[in-house]
């Protein structure tokens, strides 16, 4: 039976990098959650595994060897010992290199597709683990649940209770590569400091969250708008709106994100950027998850 799965955009509220190990891997502490936009993969029956891709970022996604939703496919059909079979169709409609977990959220949604087929539930070890190879958000992005990711984003546990969060998401059109993004980081000296901060056990409201976020940070953003200065003019843009509560780059960028009070002002800012930057890419949406 043909079945699909919803690979949701993350968002980092903040995220804490540390010095690098002697193995080359940054620590890290971040508040992920997840947005009612993304991708969608689906299965259909085949004899083989195949994959191909659809949608407005279909082109620079890719359909080769390296596009992580057959790399985990495969990776997990190979942990198992067994055969992988269909046909696994990727339709990208987040932007590629965005800093909004887009690639491992889709490693995410096709292990949960190709799992039952190989015999796994859906939380079976072996999904966790081959997701954690993916990259440093793929564990996270797995289930697409608000978490504290520490370690090499490997080491989960549940997110502070979160009301219902609206926000923004803006993208001006450009790629950040995250090891690019990384170097330059690294040349400027971290700061080391990724202790988990203290957090409380919930949080009451959009501004209460967005209070706590203002008082942390995003290491990488200077060095992502260091390299890619479009991206500071989308943070600064977000910035300077009514609307927003606190804007960050998320990840390692490009995307930024507005914190909004509701969905009505998440829709009005982000039909105004729209208007302003057309040739930009602008979601209103929810966060939180897991979604659909």
């Amino acid at each position: 039976m043909s079945a699909s799965a919803f690979a949701p955009a993350k968002v980092n509220l903040f995220l804490h990098v540390g010095r690098p190990g002697a193995d080359g891997m940054h620590p890290l502490c971040s508040l992920m959650v997840f947005a009612d936009v993304g991708d969608t993969v689906r299965l259909d029956p085949a004899p083989e595994l195949s994959f191909a891709v659809a949608g407005p970022f279909a082109g620079p996604a890719g359909a080769g060897d390296d596009n992580l939703v057959l790399r985990a496919a495969r990776a997990l059909a190979e942990a198992t010992g067994r055969l992988a079979a269909g046909r696994l169709t990727l339709d990208k409609q987040l932007p590629v290199a965005a800093g909004l977990g887009g690639g491992s959220s889709d490693a995410g949604a096709a292990l949960r597709l190709i799992a039952p087929t190989l015999g796994l539930a859906d939380d079976d070890a072996l999904l966790t683990e081959v997701a954690t190879r993916m990259g440093a958000d793929g564990a996270a992005c797995l289930h697409g649940r608000p978490v504290l990711a520490e370690g090499r984003g490997e080491v989960l546990s549940p997110a502070p209770g979160l009301p219902d969060l609206h926000a923004v998401l803006v993208n001006p059109g450009v790629p950040s590569s995250t090891p690019a993004v990384y170097r330059a980081y690294d040349a400027h000296g971290p700061t080391g400091d990724c202790a988990r901060p203290d957090l409380p056990a919930s949080f009451a409201s959009a501004r209460d969250v967005a209070q706590a976020m203002s008082l942390l940070r995003n290491d990488l953003e200077t060095p992502a708008i260091a390299l890619a200065p479009a991206i500071g003019e989308a943070l600064q843009l977000l910035k300077h709106q009514p609307e927003t509560l606190l804007a960050r780059v998320s990840g390692s960028g490009a995307t930024c994100f507005g914190l909004c009070d509701d969905a009505a002002e998440a829709e009005r800012l982000a039909s105004r950027l729209t208007d302003q930057r057309p040739g930009w890419w602008v979601r209103a949406c929810k966060l939180g998850g897991p979604w659909g």
